[in-house]
């Protein structure tokens, strides 16, 4: 069964860059929950082996990964506080069939990218944040963050 982390990165495999994303990530900070690491939980002294699954895969396209130091979620605070959001939709909606679910996540995630301000991010959304960054330092991108796939609006 495949882990979290390498679920999320491994449609990077063998795609063109900035096929999936405006941008190529050059480094990734998570926690060291297993699906990222084999440091033992609460173990700061332990050295990741390097051998993991997300670590091979993190290799294999080009970025460093970075661990946070046991013990401090606030290293992680916005995905800790998207997680709670999530979290919250799947005790308070009623999902009628596993295809609901399919598609209210993904409607979940661009209301969060466009619509709801981050105090981390300057009270900007991530989309507006990402568009401030392709003006000041196009040189990271491969294509302008508002070319997405769908209708115009």
């Amino acid at each position: 069964m495949k882990r979290a982390g390498v679920i999320c990165l491994s449609p990077l495999i063998g795609r063109p860059a900035g096929s999936i994303s405006p941008f190529t990530p050059t480094r990734v900070l998570t926690d060291n929950g297993k699906e990222f690491t084999d440091r033992l939980f609460g173990s700061a002294d332990r050295q990741p082996t390097g051998t993991h699954e997300f670590d091979l895969l993190c290799e294999a396209l080009g970025i460093e990964h970075r661990l946070t130091k046991p013990g401090t979620p606030q290293t992680n605070g916005m995905v800790e506080r998207f997680n709670g959001r999530i979290s919250d939709i799947l005790k308070t909606h009623h999902f009628l069939s596993g295809e609901d679910l399919v598609q209210t996540l993904p409607r979940y995630v661009f209301l969060y990218n466009n619509q709801l301000p981050q105090s981390a991010l300057g009270s900007q959304t991530p989309t507006q944040t990402m568009q401030k960054w392709f003006i000041s330092n196009p040189e990271i991108f491969h294509r302008n963050p508002d070319d997405q796939p769908g209708c115009d609006s």
